[in-house]
């Protein structure tokens, strides 16, 4: 599970809405070319992204391997037909390209989650949407990026208490049945907890935010992303 992890690497230093910027940029460039060599030129940028943020490919990979798994299978379903000829290569070879573009994005994102605490996250996107709309999506964000770890160290807890009662020799649905149960029964109890710790610290709406400011180190950057955002209309 990636999360963010404090470090000094450039992709720290950078401004949240900078990083917010080249993902935007990337993902509008990776879906608009359909060329080798312009895949080829995404690919090494995709690659390079996470080591920016001090992690290792491999390792954001492994992070989204349950991505993985389904983006592996969608070409396959996609080739296959009802009917003769029984496999559509043509479908197949469109839906692993959209595979592959996905894997590009899901790489670059990795550096970001890596490298942006979520208070900082809560503050670009409460800057680029202002009003109670940017508020509400800002408490979200902040909220998930805390929470969702949470809620799969349980599931991961569960689990491992499950296999040390020899509850893991039954059935896969009767397993999956147990952890489902118990997980959510687990996050409902969370979030109940939550909810009072908010209530016990005054929670707010419009609390102290960090203040968020360019540096020289982000112009690089912010060229790279509009020069991606805008390179399909060249």
């Amino acid at each position: 599970m990636l999360a963010y992890e404090p470090g000094d690497s450039p992709a720290h230093r950078l401004d949240p809405r900078t990083k917010l910027a080249a993902q935007f940029g990337f993902a509008i460039a990776a879906f608009g070319h359909g060329g080798p060599e312009a895949l080829a030129l995404l690919t090494a940028v995709a690659l390079a992204a996470p080591a920016s943020a001090g992690l290792s490919p491999f390792r954001a990979l492994a992070a989204f391997r349950f991505v993985l798994v389904i983006l592996l299978v969608a070409p396959l379903v996609a080739a296959a037909t009802l009917g003769p000829p029984w496999l559509d290569v043509s479908a197949g070879a469109a839906s692993a390209l959209a595979s592959y573009r996905v894997l590009l994005v899901l790489l670059v994102s990795a550096a970001y989650v890596a490298s942006t605490p979520a208070r900082d996250s809560r503050t670009a996107i409460q800057w680029l949407l202002p009003g109670r709309i940017g508020v509400t999506l800002g408490v979200g964000v902040g909220l998930v990026f805390r929470f969702f770890p949470v809620l799969l160290s349980d599931l991961r807890s569960i689990r491992d208490a499950m296999a040390a009662r020899g509850g893991d020799r039954g059935s896969f649905v009767e397993r999956a049945r147990r952890i489902g149960v118990r997980g959510v029964d687990r996050t409902f109890r969370r979030a109940d907890r939550l909810a009072v710790a908010l209530q016990a610290r005054c929670f707010a709406w419009n609390p102290t935010l960090p203040t968020l400011s360019f540096g020289t180190r982000d112009a690089p950057v912010l060229a790279l992303a509009v020069g991606l955002a805008i390179s399909p209309l060249l």
